[in-house]
Formats: structure tokens, sequence, C-alpha cells
């Protein structure tokens, strides 16, 4: 069974971080060195397409999956394929319901109308939501946006920006997306971390337009995300921008088959100042 992250993370003395990766400072580039104490942050980010909470039994279950979140401790969750008032959820509002089962803020960025009710993906947060923005990208089969939340550490008064993606569905369709969102990020200043499903395999030209000025974290052996009962698609990423803020401690596929037809996706990362 996969090892929970520990829960509390935030606010680590640069000079001491090192003790988080190996026990040293060295461990970890551009931490330490003698300079002035400084906070950094250390934060685990979980990417899920939940499909509305429908698990590979056909249930729609959404303790089952706050239960997978819980287990792991994030501090943040790009969550895809999320609900609000649809009829096949009963009316539910799935990001407010995932955050208050799960104790953490939430946004919910629309993509469309479905089934009296609209359709999106959400952002799960422990730090303080500072702003949200629902970035519109490139229309394809079914619209589609990014969803934006800045967020500000409790501790060390650092923002980060989670961005969440869901590509559909063309080849042609995620490349405009892909480069649509890369333009709004381009003169963002602060760290940020891009978590969610491309729709596409490494091989794809949208994780190639990614490549040159993001760094996309490596998962192991262990890295296909899709279907969760026999995986054999790798389609769900977690990268980071500029690569120089980050440090990444573990990151990892999620073994869990039934809660959804995706298998998520865990990191555990040092954000420098």
């Amino acid at each position: 069974m996969p090892r929970p992250f520990a829960t509390p993370r935030l606010a680590l003395p640069l000079l001491v971080a090192g003790s988080i990766a190996a026990g040293s400072c060295a461990a970890i580039p551009g931490v330490g060195g003698g300079g002035p104490s400084q906070q950094i942050d250390t934060v685990v980010v979980m990417a899920y397409n939940i499909r509305h909470g429908e698990g590979t039994d056909g249930e729609i279950d959404l303790r089952r999956i706050a239960r997978v979140i819980e287990a792991h401790g994030p501090d943040f969750v790009t969550l895809q394929e999320v609900d609000r008032g649809t009829d096949r959820v009963d009316g539910d509002d799935q990001a407010r319901t995932l955050g208050s089962l799960t104790g953490l803020h939430h946004a919910f960025g629309r993509f469309m109308d479905y089934d009296d009710g609209e359709y999106g993906m959400a952002v799960l947060s422990r730090w303080p939501i500072v702003s949200v923005t629902n970035e519109r990208l490139p229309d394809g089969d079914e619209p589609r946006t990014a969803l934006k939340v800045r967020v500000r550490s409790p501790d060390s008064d650092q923002e980060i920006v989670i961005a969440g993606v869901h590509f559909y569905r063309t080849d042609e369709e995620r490349l405009a997306q892909a480069d649509r969102l890369i333009e709004t990020l381009i003169d963002e200043t602060r760290p940020v971390i891009l978590a969610g499903d491309f729709n596409s395999t490494p091989d794809d030209a949208v994780i190639d337009r990614f490549a040159g000025e993001w760094d996309i974290l490596s998962k192991g052996r262990d890295r296909l995300t899709f279907p969760s009962t026999d995986p054999r698609e790798e389609i769900d990423y977690v990268m980071v921008r500029p690569a120089r803020r980050f440090y990444a401690l573990e990151h990892r596929v999620i073994d869990e088959p039934l809660a959804s037809d995706h298998r998520p996706l865990i990191a555990e990362l040092i954000v420098r100042p």
C-alpha cells in the first residue's frame, strides 16, 4: 500500500531544509550553503480526474474520493471532471462537498452547462486562496478552461499559483489549448504548479510544447494513469515553472483502481523563495 505523506510540511528554515532529503543540505540543489536563514515551503500536490465521483463499479461516491485524498494529505488538489448541480449527481456541488469532506478550501471552474447544471473542474487548497481565474481556452469538441488559483502560505507568506487543466479532445484542439495556457502564464513571476489530465502521452506534441520551459516531473517506472483498473496510458502530469524554484522530493502514481477511471498522482515539492 502506498505510504501516506506526513501532514506538517510548511515553512521549514532554509538552512535545515536538507534534512528532508537524505539528511543533508547538499542533497537539495540551491538550498542551504551558509546563506542567511529563510523560510521555504514543502507542499504535497495531487492531480485527480474523478469522473464526477463515478467509480469503476458504476457507483457515484464522493466520500470514497475524499478518503483517497485524505489518505495522502495533500496541500493542493487539482480535480478534473467535476459537476455542480447536475442531475446525474442529484444537484450536488461537488467541489464544495469535497472541500467540506477534506477540510480544504475549494474553487470551481466551469467549462459549460450540462445536465441542468455545470461541468468543469476544481482546485482544493489547504492554504488560503487569494484569487481565482477561470481562463478560457480555445474550444474543441467541448469548451475548456484552465483554473488558476493563487494561494499564500500561512507561514512564509510566499504565494504560488496552482493551475488545473483538462485538455480535450483532438491533437489540434489540445495543442491550441496548450499554447493559450502557456501564453497566459508567460509573465507570471510566482512559482506555478500545473497539474491535471492532459489527454496526451509523453511523445505527443502537446507535452513537447511544455518541455522547453516547464519541468515535467518524472513518475518513475510505474507511470501509467489510465484506465485505473488496467493502466495502459500516461496522460496525467504534474509540471512546475520555473524549475529553479522547485525541488521534487517524490512524485508517483497512486494505485487506486476503484474510486475513478484515472489513477491519481501525488508529488511532494520544496518551493524555494
